[in-house]
């Protein structure tokens, strides 16, 4: 007969994080992807209305009652994902504008390649916009603008502007044209700056950012 070996205790289970467990308890049908973890949602519900509530009543004035009631949960779980309102803040405006490498664009191209990939970054990411609306809105947003165009566009700018100590100007000369666009078409909706196509945009903006980016003189 085996020699019967004496029965360990069970390990004691890991604490589970509820809410990382996955919306549906069953298995995928074969074929099938798995559901989102609901964190991910959650998480997206409330940089949402994160956004929207800065926007609508500024930095100082919202609330995490009233931002978690804007996305249908319980405040502490805002509190739990993101601490406090400095740091649900700062993950609501978080943006990275990938900027394309302009030093291998030919050089009478690079206006026209910029102005394009600012039209797909907005076009493509909501956070654009809602951070526009915070910024227009409120002096937290404003800062956090300025210091988001200043970080990324300033270092793409100095790579190929004639004069490099220059690159402070001509970056915030260049956001002028482009945030103002962008609030125009994406913010206030004005008709005939919606109307515009991507192709539009390109040939009106491309010469001033162009000028902006190369000429040695204003």
């Amino acid at each position: 007969m085996a020699e019967r070996r004496p029965s360990q205790p069970p390990s004691p289970a890991p604490d589970l994080d509820l809410d990382e467990l996955p919306v549906a308890a069953t298995a995928p049908d074969a074929g099938t992807h798995p559901r989102p973890r609901r964190s991910d949602a959650t998480r997206a519900a409330i940089l949402a209305a994160a956004r929207d509530r800065f926007a609508a009543d500024g930095y100082e004035r919202a609330t995490i009652r009233a931002i978690a009631r804007d996305a249908g949960i319980d405040p502490s779980m805002v509190m739990r994902y993101y601490g406090n309102k400095e740091g649900l803040f700062a993950a609501a405006s978080e943006i990275e504008l990938h900027f394309p490498d302009l030093t291998q664009v030919p050089p009478d191209e690079i206006g026209g390649r910029l102005v394009r990939h600012f039209i797909e970054r907005w076009e493509g990411d909501e956070t654009l916009t809602g951070m526009m609306r915070v910024g227009v809105t409120n002096a937290a947003g404003a800062e956090r603008m300025r210091g988001i165009f200043a970080d990324q566009i300033r270092p793409v700018v100095e790579a190929v502007c004639p004069v490099p100590e220059e690159a402070a100007t001509r970056a915030a000369l260049i956001a002028s044209q482009v945030l103002g666009m962008a609030l125009c078409r994406y913010v206030l909706h004005m008709p005939p700056a919606v109307a515009l196509t991507h192709d539009d945009l390109t040939a009106w903006l491309a010469p001033t950012v162009q000028r902006y980016l190369t000429a040695e003189r204003p």
